[in-house]
């Protein structure tokens, strides 16, 4: 735009140095050098869009007042008959209301530019309808613009709110369900689970076999600590805020972080108490593990020795947890199965334990990968940071 109103200057001052040929006179340069200047004052328009403005209106002053001033300076046409405004005007008039508003200063030199152009005093039709269509046509459009984009921006603004708020009953829905089932879990499974150990406490105290009174003890046990993570998760369900407490330790404690290697060797003790070939490795220190990586960790490890126990009887594991200054990587490998599969224990569960546990390793910034291995094994393999990223929402979220 800025291109084309050049060359139309640019046109007209030598249309005006042919028409005045034989005259000497500088009006015509001096003319084209004020449009130039108010016309590369153009490119600030969107940043600068009442400045632009003013500047427009100080020209159009400039050519006005040289017509009885000093006629043919600024203005070759003393007729009457030109327009007393910049070329750029009509386009620094649009500008200043659609970047600027409605503001006092950009109605004010609009109002002065279009009384200049249609030169009210005159009472010419002609140049009064010529400077209105010049001037206070492109100012409507501007405002008509603003108007619409404010209209826009408001109706954008109200969607957003509206799907804030939609959000947010949504989650104040969500929580109110996890109020619920969290009391429908503490009424049902708890009770169950709690009759479970105290029959089992009772087995241990009147039986007269030792080997009954061990199993019974484990029995026991394996019962007391399912309630103790039956609590965790109902009060995870109940209040989320404090799920971050909750995951802190790998035994509803809060252990320190040499206390790692122990979760994950009880959980290599359990799965070979109940004939599972499972090996350990470990190297590098677990002190700069937070809680919450060492949950994860625990858990990864309790849900990949579980699957083996479903899916793949008869086969050896290796568990690898290597720690490193600023992550944990974790390695749990299986052979083939050399059993017959227990159709009913496989096919209990949800189903869901790998996708749950890819979701829990990604909320706090780690990796996982699982698949089958070449010799007809699987492996799960996963990185987890030392600390949450930034991206951590608790493991709630899981």
């Amino acid at each position: 735009m800025v291109g084309v109103l050049v060359v139309l200057l640019v046109c007209g001052a030598l249309w005006n140095c042919y028409r005045n040929e034989g005259h000497r006179t500088v009006g015509p340069w001096v003319g084209l050098g004020l449009q130039m200047v108010v016309t590369l004052a153009l490119m600030a328009r969107r940043t600068r869009p009442v400045a632009v403005l003013g500047a427009s209106t100080a020209a159009a002053v400039l050519m006005s007042l040289s017509v009885w001033l000093a006629p043919g300076l600024l203005m070759t046409s003393v007729d009457g008959a030109g327009m007393w405004v910049p070329l750029a005007a009509p386009f620094a008039a649009y500008s200043a209301l659609v970047y600027a508003g409605r503001m006092r200063m950009s109605l004010v030199l609009t109002g002065a530019l279009v009384t200049v152009a249609a030169r009210p005093w005159e009472l010419s039709f002609a140049v009064t309808a010529s400077g209105l269509v010049l001037m206070a046509v492109p100012a409507l459009l501007g405002m008509y613009v603003a108007a619409r984009r404010g209209l826009i921006a408001a109706l954008t603004e109200r969607a957003e709110r509206a799907e804030r708020e939609q959000y947010l009953l949504a989650e104040q829905a969500r929580a109110e369900e996890r109020v619920r089932l969290a009391g429908e879990m503490h009424d049902v499974v708890t009770h169950q689970v709690s009759l479970m150990v105290l029959q089992a406490g009772a087995l241990r105290v009147t039986a007269q076999d030792e080997r009954v009174r061990g199993a019974a003890e484990e029995l026991r046990a394996a019962g007391c600590q399912a309630l103790e993570e039956l609590r965790d998760l109902v009060g995870v369900l109940r209040s989320p805020e404090s799920a971050v407490r909750i995951a802190g330790g790998l035994c509803g404690g809060e252990e320190t972080m040499n206390e790692v290697a122990w979760g994950l060797a009880g959980l290599v003790e359990e799965s070979r108490s109940v004939g599972v070939d499972v090996r350990l490795r470990e190297s590098g220190d677990c002190s700069g593990l937070s809680v919450v990586a060492a949950r994860t960790a625990y858990r990864l490890v309790q849900e990949a020795l579980t699957n083996v126990r479903k899916h793949a009887p008869g086969s050896s594991v290796v568990v690898e947890a290597r720690y490193e200054v600023d992550r944990v990587r974790l390695w749990v490998r299986n052979t083939a199965p050399t059993e017959p599969l227990d159709t009913e224990l496989a096919s209990s569960g949800s189903g869901s334990g790998l996708k749950g546990l890819r979701q829990r390793v990604e909320l706090v910034g780690g990796t996982f990968e699982f698949g089958p291995r070449p010799d007809g094994g699987f492996q799960v393999d996963s990185v987890l940071p030392a600390e949450p990223t930034d991206g951590y929402r608790g493991p709630h979220g899981a």
